[in-house]
């Protein structure tokens, strides 16, 4: 598993007066069923390999399938997960990351116009300020203003309805609303309902429902005694029931905790500013000399008086502080392992701003704190988008010179734009195509323009190094065109071979309707360049402590269990017939273990079969007793393989067409099944036909490698810093950092791009001759 970071330990030298040369010693180290497609890897031996370039997997492959033979399944294992045998052999025979290389990072010193007027953060290697919500130009100088509302009318006083719909005091800053001067608690936020009438329901035990026509000032803003408005409640009258206050309002916005938004608490930024600002609203603030999104960056500046972990002393302060005061570069050279990932520094429109910005709290990000600053994980599956970002930002992986870089990662985080897209004025769908896949796609287009222009990387490989994560249901169906050269991280691998279009039940994100000449005619997804990642999912203490995924088999006494929502026959469930492209449907209709809506089960129900739409506090414990479970589609993808991974079931997936997290990468044979949708009428009779040895073997693969579907890197590093506030650690921190150190999400991602560095034909042409690092008979041919 990867070191936690408090274990590097670096070691500095003084160079020449130009330039400071440092190495630095880092110790990260990451070190039968069938694919949906077998087509897309007909095309790897149709491609040359350019002269002097590194052997590809073939003739790597011939030289050690001696030494690392397969397995009757078909896999290589390597570090407890059993690969593709090409894989397997590769990084198992080559040591990937096993040696350091030196490279030369760059330590800018380009000051910014106004020194951002204390409205933003100077990128020392640009030159240019990164400005707060609100405020633009080259120094920051310009004051914007964002509406809360959209023009009003007769009927609409305050605009018809969006998110940002405000009945009291604008922030134009950031467009919410607030209480504004004149009322006792001018910062109390006044969000969405709170503003407005509420229309009491029909029948008793009706919804309440909102009047957005009808502001509601008298229970905001009023001054009696006896009921108080929501601006002037004082939150110790209140929570003593001395006085009335309306229910309909909430603390929604970030960095505000109690009922009455009372205490003002950490937000949630990216990697929490590393130690090198603070986070307002979703923005760090940077302290002086550092910049980034997370404030990981140094500047020349910055040396003088602080030194990032990786370039500790000895180191001469003095000369250094000489050195500041010149403004001149400063280049390290330090100690690294490929693959080499250059992370742009975007404008913040791409991510900064959408974490600012944003109205309710829990949208996009995998983490809030609490009235004591204590971490709370979010449910938020798009959390992974984050969680992959950060740990990315904070690994001995990246790089800060273009020029040494192996892969450049593109971080728009289209997981905050759609959630927010249409939430306020400014962030409205496109009038042309009212879509939020439409919005990402645009939004994604003008990164493109933003790098291919700033940057001179793009143009080198047409973007074959480029790296860009599309989070959202369907993955990178809405990719724009002029990006689809690139390797797309999704959790949606529909390779379009059987389900052609867009598969969601909800209008807003279809894709089918995107023109040509924006979208392009491409799939969602390529396994040949490609990555499904796991979604995010909250560190459980009590599943860790129990070690679910270790469950024996004799304890397994459920042969398959799903349970989610089974559409229209049943209670509650989705209306749209399209909803799980229909799979769940027929699943609930043959082994249905609840009564539908007409109080019958499946035709083919069994007393050790459970396939339910009831919600359970025992889900984890169920999955856990369980020998097989379900891996369906929802409204596009599902979390159900990293449910069945992480409490050590054995995934059964049913979705034509559609790779699952590593499927390119891993062989599935060795712990999953996959079933074709129209044999779903067959899945018991084909699981019962397992035999116990085959079961025990899979069992055992899932056991060793259910970590790869778990943000473990990412956890880590929020628990280091947690460690630094509290002395007394929370659960989850203290069972997350007593497990063992095997490979886990982010290991297996950097795993993954050591081998494509040097095997993959969609890189061909793109093999530089810089030091790799691996023994001999995997950088040149003998």
């Amino acid at each position: 598993m990867l070191a936690t970071r408090s274990t590097k330990c670096p070691v500095a030298f003084v160079g020449a007066a130009s330039a400071l040369v440092v190495l630095i010693t880092a110790v990260h180290v990451f070190m039968v069923p069938i694919l949906p497609s077998s087509d897309y890897f007909g095309a790897r031996g149709s491609i040359s390999r350019p002269r002097n370039a590194i052997p590809g997997a073939g003739v790597v492959d011939s030289r050690l399938r001696g030494q690392f033979p397969s397995d009757p399944h078909g896999a290589v294992v390597f570090r407890g997960a059993p690969w593709k045998a090409e894989i397997g052999r590769w990084l198992a025979g080559c040591r990937a990351n096993s040696s350091s290389v030196n490279v030369t990072e760059a330590i800018g010193s380009k000051r910014c116009g106004k020194g951002c007027s204390g409205r933003g953060v100077c990128n020392y290697n640009l030159g240019e300020c990164r400005c707060f919500h609100g405020y633009s130009g080259k120094g920051c100088e310009e004051v914007l203003k964002l509406e809360c509302n959209l023009p009003s009318s007769p009927e609409w006083p305050a605009g018809r309805w969006i998110v940002s719909m405000c009945a009291a005091h604008c922030d134009t800053t950031r467009a919410m609303c607030f209480c504004g001067p004149g009322t006792k608690y001018p910062d109390r936020p006044v969000a969405e309902a709170c503003g407005f009438k509420t229309i009491l329901p029909a029948k008793p035990d009706g919804p309440k429902l909102t009047d957005w026509k009808t502001p509601d000032l008298e229970n905001v803003f009023t001054t009696n005694r006896s009921k108080l408005g929501w601006c002037n409640v004082a939150p110790e009258d209140a929570y003593s029931s001395k006085v009335k206050y309306k229910e309909e309002c909430d603390c929604k916005y970030d960095g505000l905790w109690g009922q009455f938004c009372e205490t003002r608490v950490e937000c949630s930024c990216i990697n929490q500013c590393s130690g090198h600002g603070h986070c307002r609203g979703g923005f760090c603030q940077c302290d002086s000399g550092y910049f980034g999104i997370d404030c990981s960056i140094p500047s020349a500046r910055s040396l003088a008086y602080d030194l990032p972990s990786w370039l500790q002393p000895p180191v001469n302060l003095p000369y250094l502080k000489i050195l500041n005061s010149t403004y001149i570069n400063v280049n390290a050279i330090v100690q690294k392992k490929r693959p080499l990932i250059y992370v742009y520094d975007l404008p913040a429109e791409f991510d900064s701003h959408l974490l600012e910005g944003r109205h309710f709290k829990f949208q996009c990000v995998n983490r809030i704190y609490d009235d004591r600053n204590r971490t709370l994980w979010t449910q938020q599956l798009y959390g992974a988008q984050m969680a992959l970002y950060e740990s990315i930002l904070a690994s001995p992986h990246r790089t800060l010179n273009g020029d040494e870089a192996d892969y450049f990662y593109v971080p728009v985080l289209d997981s905050c734009l759609i959630t927010r897209s249409d939430d306020a004025p400014h962030l409205l769908m496109p009038r042309n195509l009212r879509l939020r896949s439409y919005h990402a796609l645009e939004y994604y287009r003008k990164a493109y323009d933003h790098i291919a222009q700033q940057y001179p990387y793009w143009n080198r490989t047409s973007g074959r190094d480029h790296i860009w994560f599309f989070s959202w249901d369907e993955g990178a169906c809405y990719a724009p065109r002029e990006i689809w050269n690139s390797m797309m991280l999704v959790h949606w691998g529909n390779t379009n071979t059987k389900h052609k279009n867009s598969t969601t039940a909800y209008w807003a994100d279809n894709w089918d309707h995107i023109p040509l000449d924006r979208r392009g005619n491409h799939p969602c997804f390529d396994p040949r360049k490609d990555l499904v990642l796991p979604a995010w999912k909250v560190p459980d203490p009590g599943a860790i402590w129990l070690k679910l995924w270790a469950r024996p088999r004799i304890n397994r006494t459920t042969l398959f269990y799903f349970n989610g929502n089974l559409g229209p026959a049943y209670e509650g469930g989705r209306p749209e017939d399209t909803y799980s492209m229909g799979i769940r449907q027929k699943l609930a209709a043959e082994f249905g273990s609840t009564p539908n809506k007409q109080g019958n089960l499946g035709r083919q129900h069994a007393a050790d079969v459970t396939v339910t739409y009831l919600r359970t506090e025992k889900y984890y414990e169920e999955l856990a007793s369980s020998v097989f479970c379900g891996v369906l589609p929802g409204d596009g993808w599902s979390g159900r393989m990293e449910d069945s991974m992480l409490q050590g079931c054995i995934p059964v997936i049913i979705q034509d067409g559609i790779f699952l997290p590593y499927e390119n990468m891993l062989n599935y044979n060795s712990f999953a099944v996959r079933l074709q949708e129209d044999d779903i009428p067959n899945l018991i009779s084909t699981l019962r036909g397992i035999n116990e040895t085959q079961v025990e073997f899979m069992l055992g693969n899932v056991r060793q490698m259910w970590q790869r579907f778990f943000y473990r890197d990412s956890i880590l590093l929020e628990a280091q810093r947690q460690k630094r506030l509290f002395s007394e650690e929370a659960p989850w921190s203290v069972e997350v950092s007593k497990l063992p150190d095997d490979d886990d999400v982010f290991a297996t991602f950097i795993q993954v791009l050591h081998y494509k560095l040097y095997n993959d034909p969609w890189r061909q042409g793109l093999l530089q001759t810089k030091e790799t690092g691996l023994p001999n008979i995997c950088s040149r041919a003998s």
